[in-house]
């Protein structure tokens, strides 16, 4: 008997079977999730329930949350291809990702389900998440303000890509050993790395060294071609950020370095088989730690061939992408924009000027139209020291063509430049790209200036600071070029996750939008003085000061009052910062302890938590000071609960997550005028900390949105600083006139503080009483009466509360979703698109 044909309309195509087979693998609900669990142990990770490990435990449920990525992932690329959409490459040496489980959990919208799903295998999912290890790819603040950024460009639904360095050891694992900082390697992908597909077919060649042949054909026209170079193979991995639950998921793409070949086989037929090795060995070093020691020529060229290394791999892949949809690269500052985050990245401007004049035929005036059109600059410092300069023969050596290129940017921008100022050499001098002092020497901020169409400081002060001093002579060049965009954090990680009890409490006052629009905040300011509701936000403060207490006890074997004031300064670690000058307030509060033992005080704990660069000796030597007097402090019976100091080892997002819920004061106490803006401060204040802190950075916008008598404030002003340096400042007179610092530097120098060495911390004395490049003499005395303030005002709870609940309530200035949108606007014209299933 025949078979009844089936009706062709309801045969689905292999397309929509395949799209209803996916769907039911990445359902969202606790059963799909346990299943994928189960399929990755098994089958990913050959394992049973027997067999497997915690770590085995931890990668397949990363999995199984980032097969509900990949789909989403897919489609957002998809779509941006099929609307033709303006993209945005965000390029940075550094993104300071921190752990992506629950983040990922937590913007796909799945947190119930995973725990659910996690219940039935009787599996802690907190503990799941402890196992990730920090995805360490940067210092401080620049690689973290570039994980929010990316966070927010996928939450704002922003055609966005990161761009930057897979390194194999990222910011190195701090041990603190008998007091001192020791460094030990950071190999976080020794257990591999479930976020990331690694994408060998797109692998680019990125040249080094070689010479520069010059070809002239029969009209006259000269052009260039970079011969008998090195090569070296940029391999993509690509990790999917998503937004906050709206199905858009971005692509961060890290590039690692690998050789061209894995050996060379005449030497190994040879038998020499180390010397087969080496061109492999010395090629995969580009990319296998981030920032190698630069105190060496070696050093310096590894960290040169970095930043090109990633440029020019980004470069190409924004072209092969254009060119995907386009015939011509004429187009392209209509299709793309590239942020340099500081000066890092600067290089890749003469690489897309090589790629349009060598491999793509342009003149040099179309090709710097397109260029010029591409770039925005971000300025990250007010540090002279910290504005990047290259050696011209190190440069030249390692990238011949582009030395000829920024030679011939520089000089027709001086001729620029000397038309508008004819006769002033003096002004030609400071402003070119080429420093002439000394050994010659590339300013890489005045090539990113000269390159871009924008450039943005990262709070008001700074960039004002800017115009009037470090860039002075090219924001009069450039007036239209500058201007400011304010850091921001993302809400999603730094409230949201790290603080789920507060979290919880906000929404039922005030509904869940504010996750997406924190000006929606403002919504909390009628219940600051509610008495139900300060009592809820108390307990939810002492709930975090406590797991924090925890923490503290299993690291550091120090118990911590949960119901003393919590005084946490956590940043980089430099003299700028001033974390001595907290400590020195320590150290006074600790003699005023000892000199009146039945005192009626605050009880207070102090928390640092920092990472001194390897090679900055006084750096370190103040780590050391530091933990010899918590050894005192905390062991010392007179003092008790009323003074404990902690420095916590090896800062890092996750440590972070845990110390900025249990914060009451934060510390951001830097010179007026040094700190660009700062991030730290907003994290913090979000998490209703009252700021004690200088006129500086974003400190001044905070202390604007919040009312400065919800935080407060010291120290000179940057107009006083400055005016100070004038007229020669000396801070022997400020300690002869402040009895309390003379003390506490007396202290310091009896060697109390460390009898076995009791010279030790004469350098930290001694530049204090001779140079005080950073003023904490000049401010001592004020920071002291603010710190006196804050122990004062801790006392009165309601008020404290009332406070402490308003500076979250005004943080809505400082979401990074409002600083995107003003990239997005004004410097990037790149709109939101629309994801398209299909």
């Amino acid at each position: 008997m025949a078979k009844k044909a089936v009706p062709a309309a309801r045969v689905p195509s292999a397309k929509a079977q395949a799209q209803v087979d996916v769907g039911d693998l990445v359902a969202a609900d606790a059963e799909a999730l346990r299943r994928s669990f189960h399929y990755h142990l098994r089958l990913t990770l050959a394992r049973d329930r027997y067999t497997a490990t915690d770590n085995d435990r931890y990668l397949s449920l990363a999995w199984a949350v980032r097969d509900r990525l990949v789909q989403s992932w897919i489609e957002t690329q998809q779509s941006y291809y099929n609307q033709d959409v303006k993209r945005v490459y965000y390029f940075s040496l550094e993104f300071l990702m921190g752990r992506a489980l629950g983040n990922s959990v937590l913007n796909l919208g799945i947190d119930e389900s995973v725990r659910q799903a996690l219940d039935q295998l009787a599996l802690s999912y907190e503990e799941l998440r402890e196992m990730e290890i920090d995805a360490g790819l940067g210092n401080g603040g620049l690689g973290r303000l570039a994980a929010c950024f990316l966070d927010s460009c996928a939450t704002l639904k922003l055609p966005a890509y990161g761009c930057g360095i897979r390194y194999e050891y990222g910011i190195f694992k701090q041990k603190i050993v008998e007091g001192y900082q020791v460094e030990e390697p950071d190999n976080w992908l020794h257990l591999s790395n479930p976020w990331e597909i690694p994408r060998p077919e797109n692998v680019v060649p990125v040249n080094f060294y070689g010479r520069v042949e010059a070809q002239t054909d029969r009209t006259g026209r000269t052009s260039y071609r970079w011969v008998e170079t090195e090569k070296v193979m940029a391999m993509p991995y690509d990790t999917p950020v998503p937004g906050y639950q709206n199905g858009v998921v971005n692509n961060l793409r890290l590039w690692s370095a690998k050789a061209t070949d894995d050996f060379d086989l005449q030497f190994f037929n040879d038998g020499d088989y180390v010397r087969a090795s080496l061109a492999k060995n010395d090629s995969e070093t580009i990319s296998k730690v981030l920032y190698p020691n630069d105190n060496v020529t070696a050093g310096q060229e590894l960290r040169l061939k970095q930043q090109y290394f990633f440029c020019a791999a980004g470069i190409h892949d924004m072209i092969r992408r254009h060119l995907k949809h386009h015939e011509s690269l004429k187009n392209l500052a209509d299709k793309a924009v590239v942020q340099l985050n500081d000066t890092h990245p600067a290089v890749a401007i003469p690489e897309l000027m090589r790629v349009l004049l060598d491999d793509h035929g342009f003149g040099w005036d179309e090709s710097w139209a397109i260029t010029t059109k591409i770039f925005a600059y971000t300025n990250h410092t007010l540090l002279p020291e910290a504005l990047e300069r290259w050696p011209v023969d190190m440069f030249g050596k390692l990238l011949p063509r582009h030395l000829q290129i920024i030679y011939e940017i520089n000089f027709r921008f001086l001729r620029q430049v000397a038309f508008r100022y004819p006769g002033d050499t003096e002004r030609l001098r400071r402003m070119s790209i080429i420093e002439e002092e000394g050994s010659r020497k590339i300013r890489m901020a005045h090539l990113s200036i000269v390159g871009s169409c924008s450039v943005n400081g990262v709070a008001a002060l700074h960039t004002e600071l800017l115009k009037a001093h470090v860039l002075k002579d090219f924001f009069e060049f450039y007036p239209s070029k500058f201007n400011n965009k304010t850091n921001g954090i993302t809400p999603r990680r730094w409230l949201v996750k790290c603080n789920p009890g507060a979290t919880d409490l906000i929404t039922s006052k005030i509904g869940d939008e504010w996750i997406v629009d924190l000006s929606k905040l403002k919504g909390l300011e009628k219940f600051a003085e509610n008495a139900d509701f300060q009592k809820s936000w108390r307990a939810i403060k002492r709930e975090a000061k406590e797991k924090l207490a925890e923490y503290v006890l299993k690291e550091n074997g120090v118990r911590l009052n949960p119901d003393a004031l919590f005084d946490v300064q956590i940043k980089r670690l430099h003299e700028y910062k001033r974390q001595l000058l907290n400590l020195l307030h320590v150290v006074h509060l600790y003699r005023e302890i000892k000199a009146n033992p039945k005192g009626d005080f605050t009880p207070r704990v102090v928390l640092f938590g920092a990472k001194a660069a390897p090679g900055y000796f006084m750096a370190k030597l103040i780590i050391k000071l530091i933990n010899s007097v918590a050894q005192v402090i905390n062991n010392d019976p007179d003092v008790g609960d009323r003074l404990k100091m902690l420095f916590l080892a090896n800062y890092r997002v996750s440590l972070a997550e845990k110390i900025i819920p249990a914060a009451d004061l934060s510390e951001q106490i830097s010179t007026a005028g040094l700190e660009a803006s700062g991030t730290g401060n907003m994290k913090l204040s979000l998490n209703g900390a009252l700021t004690i802190g200088t006129w500086d950075g974003a400190n001044i916008e905070i202390a604007e949105e919040v009312g400065e008598e919800n935080c407060i404030m010291f120290g000179l002003k940057t107009e006083e600083v400055h005016a100070l340096k004038e007229a020669g400042y000396h801070p022997e007179e400020y300690i002869a006139k402040t009895p309390s610092l003379k003390a506490v530097l007396e202290l310091i120098d009896s060697g109390f503080f460390c009898p076995e060495k009791p010279e030790l911390f004469k350098p930290i004395t001694d530049s204090l009483r001779t140079k005080d490049t950073y003023f904490l003499c000049a401010d001592f005395a004020d920071y002291v009466r603010a710190q006196e303030e804050a122990s004062k005002g801790f006392k009165d709870v309601k008020s404290w509360t009332r406070r402490s609940i308003l500076n979250a309530a005004r943080m809505g200035k400082f979401s990074s979703d409002r600083t995107i949108q003003q990239y997005a606007k004004e410097i990037w014209g790149v709109k939101p698109a629309e994801r398209q299933p299909g």
